[in-house]
């Protein structure tokens, strides 16, 4: 039996991560006893990794770890790691702010044979202008650099086979902090077989969204400098 590995990554969730490890812990269940849900507190100020703790006495198959803050992405890439290590098959990354169903998860794990990674694509977004632009600059970024068109590059929703996972994680920078952004790239770049998937995305079901005009233009600076640097240092591997 294939087992599987849902991740999340958490900063200041303590009032969603009762309700998101509800919904998605059956999934885990369904999937096998060796299956786990596996949260990672990100250094929260609130009370998440407490509330998570005891969450555990009731989810058998939850996981609640934690950290130092490094933000969204190294988190992600922290929990990558952590699943691959525990002997995961497959990883499933979604978001611990109760924007994404777990009843849209099935045709994923249908089709996890046939497909390297299964990805969500936010047809009818529902979590406000700011969030969307991100995506919509992420994407002409990533079009920019690395001349690939991907639907929807920074999506958390991705069903991900474990051994692709693991080959592509290398190149991919200790703590980058769009590391799902890059992920996305690398699978394309690289043929790696993909299947984008339409999904439903929620309004955030409780807490605070910090993103901002500012924050979407530091974004997008921040990432064109990145992956200039990363496409030439991936460019310098590939000639060694």
């Amino acid at each position: 039996m294939d087992k599987l590995y849902i991740v999340m990554p958490a900063y200041n969730e303590e009032v969603n991560i009762e309700a998101v490890v509800a919904q998605w812990h059956p999934v885990a269940e369904k999937a096998g006893p060796s299956s786990r849900v596996v949260v990672v507190d990100d250094g929260s100020k609130d009370a998440t990794y407490r509330v998570l703790q005891e969450l555990c006495l009731k989810y058998p198959q939850l996981v609640a770890l934690t950290k130092k803050n490094s933000g969204h992405g190294a988190t992600c890439l922290y929990a990558y790691r952590y699943a691959l290590e525990q002997g995961a098959d497959y990883v499933f990354q979604t978001d611990s702010d109760g924007q994404t169903l777990p009843e849209e998860f099935p045709p994923f794990w249908e089709l996890r044979e046939h497909f390297d990674f299964l990805i969500g694509a936010r047809k009818a977004r529902q979590d406000g202008f700011s969030r969307r632009m991100v995506t919509k600059v992420l994407k002409l970024v990533v079009r920019f650099i690395f001349g690939q068109n991907v639907e929807d590059a920074n999506t958390p929703y991705r069903l991900m086979k474990a051994e692709r996972l693991n080959e592509l994680l290398p190149k991919i920078p200790q703590d980058f902090f769009l590391a799902n952004v890059l992920l996305s790239v690398l699978a394309v770049s690289e043929h790696i077989r993909v299947k984008w998937i339409s999904i439903t995305f929620r309004p955030r079901q409780g807490g605070v969204n910090s993103i901002n005009l500012k924050r979407i233009t530091k974004i997008g600076i921040q990432a064109v400098q990145d992956f200039r640097r990363i496409k030439k240092e991936l460019k310098s591997k590939g000639r060694a």
